[in-house]
Protein backbone atom coordinates (compact mmCIF):
# COMPACT_ATOMS: atom_id res chain seq x y z
CA UNK A 1 0.00 0.00 0.00
CA UNK A 2 2.53 2.83 0.83
CA UNK A 3 5.01 1.36 -2.26
CA UNK A 4 1.19 2.29 -4.27
CA UNK A 5 0.75 5.43 -2.58
CA UNK A 6 4.21 6.52 -2.92
CA UNK A 7 4.49 5.48 -6.73
CA UNK A 8 0.82 6.92 -7.83
CA UNK A 9 1.83 10.56 -5.47
CA UNK A 10 5.42 10.68 -7.42
CA UNK A 11 3.58 10.12 -11.03
CA UNK A 12 0.86 12.80 -10.39
CA UNK A 13 3.41 15.45 -9.23
CA UNK A 14 5.31 14.43 -12.67
CA UNK A 15 1.72 15.41 -14.62
CA UNK A 16 1.17 18.01 -13.04
CA UNK A 17 4.72 20.21 -12.35
CA UNK A 18 4.58 19.99 -9.00
CA UNK A 19 1.54 21.25 -7.80
CA UNK A 20 0.52 20.93 -4.44
CA UNK A 21 -2.88 21.16 -3.47
CA UNK A 22 -4.38 22.48 -0.07
CA UNK A 23 -8.32 21.10 -0.39
CA UNK A 24 -9.29 18.01 -1.78
CA UNK A 25 -12.83 17.47 -3.65
CA UNK A 26 -14.89 14.37 -4.39
CA UNK A 27 -17.77 14.98 -6.79
CA UNK A 28 -21.04 12.24 -6.67
CA UNK A 29 -23.30 12.03 -9.40
CA UNK A 30 -24.36 14.95 -11.50
CA UNK A 31 -22.04 17.02 -9.61
CA UNK A 32 -19.40 16.99 -11.75
CA UNK A 33 -20.12 20.75 -12.59
CA UNK A 34 -17.90 22.56 -10.19
CA UNK A 35 -15.68 22.00 -12.12
CA UNK A 36 -16.98 24.92 -14.46
CA UNK A 37 -15.66 26.76 -11.36
CA UNK A 38 -12.19 26.08 -11.06
CA UNK A 39 -9.49 27.43 -13.13
CA UNK A 40 -7.98 24.56 -14.35
CA UNK A 41 -4.29 24.39 -14.31
CA UNK A 42 -3.81 20.15 -15.56
CA UNK A 43 -6.35 17.46 -15.96
CA UNK A 44 -5.87 13.48 -15.75
CA UNK A 45 -7.82 10.75 -17.18
CA UNK A 46 -7.75 8.36 -14.23
CA UNK A 47 -6.70 5.80 -17.08
CA UNK A 48 -3.63 7.75 -16.90
CA UNK A 49 -3.00 7.59 -13.27
CA UNK A 50 -0.94 4.56 -11.78
CA UNK A 51 -3.60 2.15 -9.91
CA UNK A 52 -6.39 4.08 -10.32
CA UNK A 53 -9.46 2.37 -10.62
CA UNK A 54 -11.96 3.84 -13.78
CA UNK A 55 -15.18 4.85 -12.51
CA UNK A 56 -17.90 2.51 -14.76
CA UNK A 57 -20.65 4.65 -13.48
CA UNK A 58 -22.69 7.71 -16.05
CA UNK A 59 -22.40 11.12 -14.50
CA UNK A 60 -19.12 10.29 -13.28
CA UNK A 61 -16.04 11.59 -15.77
CA UNK A 62 -13.32 10.09 -14.02
CA UNK A 63 -10.52 13.01 -14.00
CA UNK A 64 -8.73 14.71 -11.72
CA UNK A 65 -8.67 18.14 -11.64
CA UNK A 66 -5.72 20.86 -10.67
CA UNK A 67 -6.17 24.16 -10.41
CA UNK A 68 -7.53 27.56 -8.07
CA UNK A 69 -11.07 27.75 -6.64
CA UNK A 70 -11.70 30.58 -4.08
CA UNK A 71 -8.19 31.34 -4.43
CA UNK A 72 -6.79 28.21 -3.42
CA UNK A 73 -5.09 25.67 -5.04
CA UNK A 74 -7.24 22.09 -4.73
CA UNK A 75 -7.64 18.95 -6.63
CA UNK A 76 -11.01 17.37 -7.34
CA UNK A 77 -11.82 14.04 -8.29
CA UNK A 78 -14.72 14.72 -11.36
CA UNK A 79 -16.49 11.10 -10.27
CA UNK A 80 -15.53 8.79 -7.31
CA UNK A 81 -15.66 5.25 -7.60
CA UNK A 82 -18.42 2.52 -5.77
CA UNK A 83 -18.39 -0.46 -4.13
CA UNK A 84 -20.48 -1.74 -6.15
CA UNK A 85 -18.77 -1.20 -9.17
CA UNK A 86 -16.68 -4.31 -7.55
CA UNK A 87 -14.23 -2.54 -6.28
CA UNK A 88 -12.43 -3.44 -2.69
CA UNK A 89 -12.89 -0.93 -0.23
CA UNK A 90 -9.28 -0.21 -0.20
CA UNK A 91 -9.16 0.48 -3.98
CA UNK A 92 -12.29 3.37 -3.74
CA UNK A 93 -10.57 4.93 -0.90
CA UNK A 94 -7.53 4.86 -2.45
CA UNK A 95 -7.84 8.38 -4.12
CA UNK A 96 -8.08 10.00 -0.65
CA UNK A 97 -5.20 8.30 0.79
CA UNK A 98 -3.48 10.11 -2.33
CA UNK A 99 -4.66 13.47 -1.45
CA UNK A 100 -3.17 13.09 1.69
CA UNK A 101 0.17 11.92 0.41
CA UNK A 102 0.30 14.76 -2.01
CA UNK A 103 -0.14 17.38 1.30
CA UNK A 104 -3.70 17.76 1.08
CA UNK A 105 -5.86 18.39 4.88
CA UNK A 106 -9.38 19.52 4.17
CA UNK A 107 -11.60 17.17 2.04
CA UNK A 108 -14.97 18.11 0.66
CA UNK A 109 -17.28 15.21 0.03
CA UNK A 110 -20.46 15.73 -2.07
CA UNK A 111 -22.76 13.07 -3.04
CA UNK A 112 -26.51 12.58 -4.54
CA UNK A 113 -28.97 10.79 -2.11
CA UNK A 114 -32.47 10.03 -1.25
CA UNK A 115 -34.41 11.62 1.97
CA UNK A 116 -36.38 10.31 4.47
CA UNK A 117 -36.66 13.50 6.61
CA UNK A 118 -40.34 14.49 6.10
CA UNK A 119 -39.26 17.85 6.35
CA UNK A 120 -37.46 17.46 3.16
CA UNK A 121 -38.45 18.11 -0.32
CA UNK A 122 -36.33 17.15 -3.69
CA UNK A 123 -33.71 18.99 -4.65
CA UNK A 124 -32.59 20.13 -0.93
CA UNK A 125 -29.47 20.52 0.24
CA UNK A 126 -28.22 18.55 3.10
CA UNK A 127 -24.97 19.79 4.66
CA UNK A 128 -24.32 16.73 6.54
CA UNK A 129 -23.27 16.46 10.03
CA UNK A 130 -22.48 12.66 10.95
CA UNK A 131 -23.25 9.61 9.04
CA UNK A 132 -24.08 5.74 9.56
CA UNK A 133 -21.59 3.04 8.08
CA UNK A 134 -24.30 0.72 6.90
CA UNK A 135 -21.86 -0.95 4.39
CA UNK A 136 -20.71 -4.71 5.53
CA UNK A 137 -17.11 -3.70 5.71
CA UNK A 138 -14.83 -0.82 6.31
CA UNK A 139 -11.62 -0.10 4.53
CA UNK A 140 -9.81 -0.29 7.38
CA UNK A 141 -10.09 -3.43 8.12
CA UNK A 142 -7.03 -6.00 7.82
CA UNK A 143 -3.68 -4.86 9.16
CA UNK A 144 -3.24 -0.91 10.27
CA UNK A 145 -0.15 0.56 8.53
CA UNK A 146 0.76 3.37 11.57
CA UNK A 147 2.08 5.55 8.65
CA UNK A 148 -0.97 6.17 7.56
CA UNK A 149 -2.77 6.31 10.29
CA UNK A 150 -4.06 5.14 13.70
CA UNK A 151 -5.43 1.35 14.68
CA UNK A 152 -8.53 2.92 16.12
CA UNK A 153 -9.03 6.55 14.85
CA UNK A 154 -11.66 8.59 16.65
CA UNK A 155 -15.06 9.38 14.75
CA UNK A 156 -16.73 11.75 17.07
CA UNK A 157 -16.50 14.43 15.04
CA UNK A 158 -16.22 13.07 11.76
CA UNK A 159 -17.51 16.24 10.17
CA UNK A 160 -15.76 19.64 11.38
CA UNK A 161 -18.15 21.80 13.13
CA UNK A 162 -16.30 24.69 11.78
CA UNK A 163 -16.85 23.82 8.53
CA UNK A 164 -21.12 22.93 8.93
CA UNK A 165 -21.24 26.51 10.77
CA UNK A 166 -19.94 28.19 8.29
CA UNK A 167 -21.37 26.85 5.14
CA UNK A 168 -24.60 27.67 7.21
CA UNK A 169 -23.61 31.37 7.28
CA UNK A 170 -22.55 30.92 3.79
CA UNK A 171 -25.88 29.67 2.38
CA UNK A 172 -28.05 32.07 4.45
CA UNK A 173 -25.90 35.19 3.33
CA UNK A 174 -26.53 33.84 -0.60
CA UNK A 175 -30.13 33.04 -0.08
CA UNK A 176 -29.45 29.21 -0.21
CA UNK A 177 -31.82 27.32 2.07
CA UNK A 178 -29.98 24.29 3.36
CA UNK A 179 -30.80 21.67 5.46
CA UNK A 180 -28.54 19.17 8.22
CA UNK A 181 -28.45 15.66 8.17
CA UNK A 182 -27.45 12.25 8.95
CA UNK A 183 -26.34 10.42 5.88
CA UNK A 184 -26.45 6.61 5.62
CA UNK A 185 -24.29 4.77 3.54
CA UNK A 186 -25.55 1.20 1.98
CA UNK A 187 -23.53 -0.92 -1.03
CA UNK A 188 -26.16 -0.27 -3.49
CA UNK A 189 -26.66 -0.45 -6.25
CA UNK A 190 -30.55 -1.21 -5.76
CA UNK A 191 -32.95 1.60 -4.62
CA UNK A 192 -34.15 1.55 -1.21
CA UNK A 193 -37.45 -0.54 -0.84
CA UNK A 194 -40.41 1.18 1.25
CA UNK A 195 -39.32 -0.63 4.22
CA UNK A 196 -35.50 0.52 4.24
CA UNK A 197 -36.39 3.65 4.08
CA UNK A 198 -38.64 3.21 7.22
CA UNK A 199 -35.91 1.40 9.07
CA UNK A 200 -33.39 4.19 7.96
CA UNK A 201 -35.63 7.05 8.96
CA UNK A 202 -36.42 5.17 12.27
CA UNK A 203 -32.41 4.38 12.80
CA UNK A 204 -31.56 8.01 12.80
CA UNK A 205 -30.95 9.00 9.06
CA UNK A 206 -32.25 11.60 7.19
CA UNK A 207 -30.93 10.75 3.64
CA UNK A 208 -29.06 7.93 2.33
CA UNK A 209 -26.63 7.03 -0.61
CA UNK A 210 -24.05 4.57 -2.18
CA UNK A 211 -20.80 6.23 -1.61
CA UNK A 212 -18.84 8.91 1.00
CA UNK A 213 -18.90 6.84 3.76
CA UNK A 214 -15.64 4.92 3.05
CA UNK A 215 -13.97 8.02 2.10
CA UNK A 216 -14.91 9.66 4.99
CA UNK A 217 -13.63 7.09 7.00
CA UNK A 218 -10.22 6.66 5.66
CA UNK A 219 -9.45 10.72 5.72
CA UNK A 220 -10.40 10.85 9.34
CA UNK A 221 -8.18 7.72 9.86
CA UNK A 222 -5.42 9.92 7.38
CA UNK A 223 -5.80 12.85 9.93
CA UNK A 224 -7.75 15.12 7.52
CA UNK A 225 -10.72 17.82 8.33
CA UNK A 226 -14.00 16.66 6.60
CA UNK A 227 -16.81 18.78 5.00
CA UNK A 228 -19.67 17.18 3.83
CA UNK A 229 -22.65 17.86 1.65
CA UNK A 230 -25.61 16.17 -0.26
CA UNK A 231 -28.49 16.70 -2.76
CA UNK A 232 -31.34 15.03 -2.16
CA UNK A 233 -32.85 13.85 -5.38
CA UNK A 234 -35.76 12.05 -4.43
CA UNK A 235 -37.94 11.04 -1.65
CA UNK A 236 -38.31 7.69 0.48
CA UNK A 237 -40.66 9.28 3.58
CA UNK A 238 -42.96 6.82 4.94
CA UNK A 239 -46.11 6.77 3.09
CA UNK A 240 -44.52 8.81 -0.07
CA UNK A 241 -41.98 6.17 -1.55
CA UNK A 242 -41.40 7.57 -5.32
CA UNK A 243 -39.96 5.58 -8.17
CA UNK A 244 -36.90 6.89 -8.79
CA UNK A 245 -33.98 5.90 -11.65
CA UNK A 246 -30.40 6.65 -11.86
CA UNK A 247 -31.58 9.38 -14.64
CA UNK A 248 -33.55 11.55 -12.60
CA UNK A 249 -31.24 11.45 -9.89
CA UNK A 250 -28.31 13.31 -12.29
CA UNK A 251 -30.97 15.78 -13.82
CA UNK A 252 -32.49 17.10 -9.72
CA UNK A 253 -28.20 17.07 -8.81
CA UNK A 254 -27.72 19.11 -11.93
CA UNK A 255 -30.26 21.59 -11.22
CA UNK A 256 -29.14 21.73 -7.48
CA UNK A 257 -25.48 21.97 -8.21
CA UNK A 258 -25.11 25.36 -8.83
CA UNK A 259 -25.81 26.49 -5.39
CA UNK A 260 -23.70 23.36 -4.17
CA UNK A 261 -21.03 24.65 -6.12
CA UNK A 262 -20.91 28.10 -4.76
CA UNK A 263 -21.31 27.21 -1.13
CA UNK A 264 -17.86 24.72 -1.78
CA UNK A 265 -16.10 27.54 -3.65
CA UNK A 266 -16.93 30.15 -0.49
CA UNK A 267 -16.17 27.34 2.10
CA UNK A 268 -12.57 26.77 0.99
CA UNK A 269 -12.23 30.38 0.23
CA UNK A 270 -12.62 30.91 3.76
CA UNK A 271 -10.74 27.70 5.38
CA UNK A 272 -7.16 28.49 6.27
CA UNK A 273 -5.12 25.05 5.59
Amino acid sequence: MLEQIAFTTKSILEKTNGFKPEFGIILGTGLGGLVKEIDVHFSIAYSEVPNFPVSTVEGHSGQLIFGMLGGKKVMAMQGRFHFYEGYTMQQITFPVRVMKAIGIQTLCVSNASGGMNPAFKVGEIMIITDHINLFPTNPLIGKNIPELGPRFPDMSAAYKKEYIDLAIKIAMENDIKVSTGVYAGLTGPCFETPAEYRYLWRMGADCVGMSTVPEVIVAKHSGMDVFGVSIITDLGVEGLVETVSHEEVQHIAKQQEPKMSLIVRKLIQHIHP
